[in-house]
């Protein structure tokens, strides 16, 4: 794929404990942002928390962020309301669409509700970066496991699919959505797909995953696929440290 190709950074990383902010900004989203390639002003980076109800802390805490990264910054809200008057616009005059994690399943509904399933696809193709973490990773894919619908983890099938593969986040640290992620590629429920421990980012140009990225030693990515006698097969891939 060419590099201008419309890109995806979809991880289970990106943030990281901070010693004074809430949380603060890791390499992998640095490294979304770099994706942009813009020069000679301040990259417009848009963070979107639906998938947590639109949460105050979470919003103010990216703001101190982007100020410490030196990005102009903006959030698109749609709790209670959306808080722009063209949410469609919005979203294309970012460069960067950063999705945080939560319910995945809540987050697809309320897009769907106010359109904007389709003006993602419009923003990615016309060049917009879009990143995000666990149900802002699953979002742009098939579809993945997910915690939504309660503690034990559930299939969740109605992504954008802006890219055709299913997606695994959490990949180590929960320990039930390897097994999971595996059975419902086995039995067909999810089509094959990528998985990442904590940490990793799966590097997408066009629908093609051409990298894959790390910011913590150690973690990993996996390609999951069905096999011919009908079960999952595994293969670890590459990640290079960033």
């Amino acid at each position: 794929m060419p590099a201008d190709a419309p890109t995806i950074l979809a991880t289970s990383g990106g943030f990281r404990a901070s010693p004074r902010l809430h949380w603060e900004v890791g390499p992998l989203t640095r490294y979304a942002v770099e994706l942009a390639g813009v020069t000679g002003r301040n990259p417009r980076v848009c963070f979107i928390g639906t998938a947590c109800g639109d949460d105050g802390r979470l919003i103010s805490t990216f703001y101190d962020n982007a100020w410490r990264e030196g990005w102009a910054a903006s959030h698109l809200s749609l709790f209670p309301m959306p808080n722009v008057d063209d949410p469609r616009e919005h979203l294309f005059a970012q460069d960067v669409l950063w999705v945080w994690g939560g319910s995945v399943a809540g987050l697809l509904a309320m897009w769907r509700l106010h359109e904007l399933d389709a003006a993602f696809r419009e923003a990615w193709e016309a060049g917009v970066v879009l990143t995000g973490v666990s149900a802002g990773s699953i979002c742009w894919h098939s579809g993945g496991t997910t915690d939504s619908f309660g503690p034990a983890l559930r299939p969740v099938t109605n992504g954008l699919g802006l890219l055709p593969w299913s997606n695994g986040v959490h990949y180590d640290s929960e320990r039930e959505r390897r097994p999971l992620f595996q059975s419902l590629i086995a039995d067909g429920t999810l089509p094959p797909g990528y998985a990442t421990d904590d940490g990793v980012g799966l590097l997408y140009r066009g629908t093609e995953m051409v990298e894959a990225l790390g910011e913590k030693d150690g973690a990993g990515a996996y390609r999951v696929e069905r096999s011919p006698d009908g079960t999952a097969a595994e293969t670890r891939l590459d990640v290079r440290r960033i």
